[in-house]
């Protein structure tokens, strides 16, 4: 079986002579189906940079990067939106709900951009509220929901295409304790009924909920270790 992420001896450059900034210098690594990885690293680490190559927001400079076989990094801006709307489903530190609308709207939305008929998307987003214990919730708005509540309909919206890979950004970054407990056990959970997840943090007791933990130091791998 093809791995969901190949990434192989990716770098990436900002500006030329006495401004460049090499952000990735040779970054390789793989990302089998199923599995749920940690990415770490301090601020200029190259942890961002290649959080945007993974979500097929920018483009290696050089390398090759295959998501779910398709080789992204030769793609157009169309093509790459396409791939970003079917195959990644984003999770971000702020939850980017839009405001007087259900919850259940909010998850339908990537629907409505692909097209699906309006029933389907009913019964694909009541689903995905239902995979993260929301379903009762569906008809309330972001303002009538916790911090907690809000991420999970996030997590519903990026889970409703049935995408190859859930990228999540800091998806805890703003949420107290409990809500954060309850966040990444949906997460667990989703792992364990198979779901691929690459989680970007920098909170050692939320990476420790990953099976594999990568870490960044001026933008190389220094560490890719196995914790389960």
């Amino acid at each position: 079986m093809r791995p969901v992420l190949d990434i192989r001896n990716v770098k990436k450059i900002y500006g030329q002579g006495e401004t460049e900034v090499q952000a990735l210098r040779g970054v390789s690594l793989t990302v089998e189906r199923g599995d749920y990885v940690a990415i770490m690293g301090s601020s200029g680490s190259g942890k961002s940079t290649l959080m945007n190559i993974l979500g097929c927001l920018d483009i290696p400079t050089s390398g090759r990067y295959l998501l779910d076989g398709v080789d992204v990094s030769r793609l157009n801006d169309r093509r790459l939106a396409l791939v970003r709307n079917r195959r990644i489903g984003f999770v971000f530190q702020a939850f980017n709900l839009i405001a007087r609308t259900s919850a259940l709207a909010n998850v339908e939305l990537p629907l409505a951009y692909a097209g699906v008929r309006s029933a389907e998307r009913r019964r694909r987003a009541n689903l995905a509220l239902s995979m993260v214990g929301l379903a009762e919730r569906a008809g309330h708005e972001p303002n009538q929901l916790s911090g907690g509540q809000q991420q999970r309909v996030a997590v519903a919206r990026a889970l409703v295409t049935a995408p190859a890979l859930v990228l999540a950004d800091e998806p805890t970054g703003n949420l107290d304790t409990q809500s954060t407990d309850d966040v990444l056990a949906v997460f667990d959970r989703l792992n364990r009924s198979g779901r691929t997840i690459v989680l970007i943090t920098h909170e050692p007791d939320v990476a420790a909920h990953a099976k594999r933990l990568i870490r960044l130091v001026d933008g190389r791998i220094v560490q890719d270790e196995r914790l389960k």
